[in-house]
């Protein structure tokens, strides 16, 4: 599967834009220093899908990816899905790094983790 067939398909571009007009406020408070290059001068891009997966943040870039996770990922079947998603992802080669909502309460603990992802690179 070409680069081009892989990210934001066509037939999910409804379901990105509700999900960017309905962000969690953990989600709205780290894109508020992800956006316009803010960290490290990287861009990244919100509710940005890949396959079939859309992903909360992504740097094409470094192909690097943020999820913020919300008390459902904590049930047993999320677990696994969040897993099998996240190995998924690695197969195609991007790094994926998980949050918990509540984690972004500590906004500079987080943004010192994503910075650490740049220089692994």
């Amino acid at each position: 599967m070409s680069h081009d067939r892989i990210h934001n398909a066509h037939y999910l571009k409804d379901v990105r834009k509700e999900l960017r007009n309905n962000a969690t406020p953990a989600e709205a408070a780290l894109w508020s220093y992800l956006k316009n290059k803010k960290l490290a001068g990287r861009k990244f891009s919100r509710q940005h899908s890949i396959e079939n997966y859309i992903v909360d943040f992504y740097c094409s870039s470094e192909k690097f990816i943020i999820e913020l996770d919300g008390e459902i990922h904590q049930q047993a079947m999320n677990v696994v899905n969040d897993a099998d998603r996240d190995a998924r992802l690695h197969e195609l080669g991007y790094k994926v790094l998980r949050f918990e909502n509540k984690e972004v309460l500590n906004i500079n603990i987080v943004l010192s983790k994503i910075q650490a992802v740049f220089k692994e690179h």
